[in-house]
């Protein structure tokens, strides 16, 4: 296991990072405390979670995943481990959370600090991070920016104002973004440098084979920035390994929750996914450890985020760490993405369902 420094933090974390979003849903918490005794056996230091989750998110499950965590966090040896979490911004309709108060300012930033300090138990956070902003952006596989959608929303100087304070108090160590555009990165460090206010450390958007929009004007931003790119969705919800290609097996997650995911659900993602797995076999590696080991094979990942519903995944996933990609691999796979650039972030069209195998799709564009 390699260690990379977290953009301009003190922070050293593990180039594979635990997610958690499925602890209290698809997970049990002796499941979860197996996962993560495991992971943390292995040289993973670094764990993410978030307020919202398990997911699909839900007023029963809310807040399940620290929790789990936080029972297991307690008999830990914490300064040995680097904790993130995330606040929910608005716009998703959770009237469950917080009481239906989503802007990210001064008061609800406060309340989910403590609230995850709680549930987690411990006494800081190391990495608190905005799950998705406080303004309207595309986000979660949209592609378009709809000027019409832009509503008020928190200044970005009262957000760092405000987490600055929670900082000072020693709640948390150190800010990051989610979900986040390459304006949003630009003017989170240009305000945070002009007016001496924290400087967010890390992204973390979602980055595989599928979806490389990460590769343009994001890691133009994070380079001049120094942010280091937190990478999640390796897998593409599981789709990279290759396990729905000829229907969806009992207990995934797409067999659970259908209308989960549905940025996947898009024209050429089979047909790339078929030629991602076709080089994983051509050169003995497992596909899920091909499209781990690219992503980490990038310069500006700081830590890939891998998830698990089982400890066999789990295991798989971190035996990527010895697996480092040739320039013949990495020019096949970039030969796959130049013939199907970013099929994940296409255009979504209607999904009329899974039939013998293969997505069916009514072809009418919509606007995400």
């Amino acid at each position: 296991m390699q260690y990379n420094q977290l953009g301009e933090s003190d922070l050293k974390v593990s180039e594979i990072c635990l997610g958690t979003m499925t602890y209290g849903r698809q997970n049990t918490i002796e499941e979860a405390h197996q996962q993560l005794d495991y992971a943390i056996a292995q040289g993973v230091n670094f764990i993410d979670a978030a307020e919202m989750y398990p997911v699909p998110a839900s007023a029963e499950t809310y807040g399940a995943t620290e929790k789990f965590i936080g029972e297991w966090l307690k008999h830990q040896q914490r300064d040995k481990l680097i904790v993130a979490t995330k606040i929910a911004g608005p716009g998703r309709g959770f009237q469950w959370l917080r009481g239906g108060a989503e802007a990210i300012d001064r008061d609800n930033i406060k309340q989910a600090v403590d609230d995850s300090l709680k549930r987690l138990q411990t006494d800081y956070i190391d990495l608190f991070q905005i799950h998705w902003p406080d303004r309207y952006v595309p986000r979660f596989g949209q592609t378009v920016f709809d000027p019409t959608q832009v509503k008020p929303s928190t200044p970005i100087v009262e957000q760092l104002e405000a987490f600055a304070d929670v900082i000072q108090a020693g709640k948390i160590r150190y800010l990051g973004l989610s979900n986040e555009t390459p304006w949003g990165v630009t003017q989170f460090s240009n305000v945070a440098k002009q007016l001496g206010l924290p400087k967010v450390v890390s992204i973390q958007n979602a980055y595989n084979l599928l979806n490389r929009v990460f590769d343009g004007a994001l890691a133009e931003a994070v380079y001049y920035e120094n942010i280091g790119l937190l990478a999640y969705s390796p897998l593409a919800f599981g789709l990279l390994t290759g396990k729905y290609l000829n229907g969806k097996p009992e207990k995934a997650r797409f067999s659970l929750f259908e209308n989960f995911g549905q940025r996947y659900f898009k024209p050429k993602v089979s047909e790339a996914v078929a030629a991602y797995v076709d080089i994983a076999k051509r050169h003995q590696l497992s596909p899920a450890q091909l499209a781990l080991a690219f992503v980490r094979s990038r310069w500006f990942v700081a830590s890939t985020i891998i998830g698990a519903t089982t400890l066999e995944q789990l295991k798989e996933n971190l035996e990527s760490v010895n697996v480092v990609l040739d320039k013949d691999i990495l020019e096949e796979l970039d030969d796959v993405h130049a013939q199907s650039p970013n099929p994940a972030q296409m255009l979504k069209l209607v999904v009329l369902g899974l039939v013998d195998g293969v997505w069916q799709y009514q072809h009418k564009l919509l606007l995400l």
